[in-house]
């Protein structure tokens, strides 16, 4: 019998929350999609009032994602499938956006290449360093490259100028910034597990 058979809990609020922000990719993806597709059979202000939708859902979508983080940390509800459900729901909301961002030409190609290929980097090294139980935590670059993504994205999504404010401009500067960022956080990354990997050798060698 397993010890602790709450880790197969899959109905808490974390979860919920998870699943939630996977049912507003969809959203996301169909008012942008909407604006590639028919943008010379919809007028300007229903362009305007998709992207508008699309960005406040994408903004809905990372509030779901700190929230069910902090409730899980702070009641320490630690379950298999919201430990694989969380960080893939992340992935899909923030992949599927850049590529419909880079689609309606609001993002370069290579900004969105080295973000989106980051991920997959990362990713992957996560799994091989867990496979030799290694934990790679999230470091404070990888926070600020989140939040900067997580800030970018929306304004590049509403693509507006209200009240004079500049959103294209600032959310193109704020992607660029989270890109530097992620190639200096993989980069963290890797030698922090690298290190990891040495003294489990050093370890091995000496038992």
């Amino acid at each position: 019998m397993a010890k602790n058979p709450k880790i197969y809990e899959i109905d808490n609020l974390p979860n919920r929350l998870t699943v939630l922000r996977i049912l507003l990719i969809p959203v996301i993806m169909t008012c942008l999609g909407v604006n590639l597709e028919l943008s010379h059979s919809i007028s300007d202000s229903t362009k305007l009032i998709l992207s508008y939708v699309a960005a406040w859902t994408f903004v809905l979508a990372s509030i779901t994602d700190y929230v069910d983080g902090h409730i899980a940390r702070k009641n320490n509800i630690v379950t298999v499938f919201g430990s694989f459900l969380d960080p893939i729901a992340d992935k899909f909301l923030v992949v599927a956006s850049l590529i419909l961002l880079m689609a309606l030409s609001r993002l370069n190609f290579l900004i969105v290449t080295i973000l989106i290929l980051r991920e997959m980097y990362i990713t992957s090294l996560r799994l091989l360093a867990n496979d030799h139980g290694i934990s790679v935590p999230v470091g404070p670059l990888g926070k600020w490259k989140t939040a900067t993504q997580m800030t970018g994205i929306p304004f590049l999504m509403a693509f507006d100028r209200p009240w004079g404010i500049p959103m294209p401009e600032i959310g193109t500067v704020v992607i660029y910034f989270s890109a530097i960022l992620s190639v200096y956080s993989a980069l963290e990354y890797t030698l922090g597990t690298l290190k990891k990997f040495q003294h489990k050798r050093r370890q091995a060698l000496e038992s």
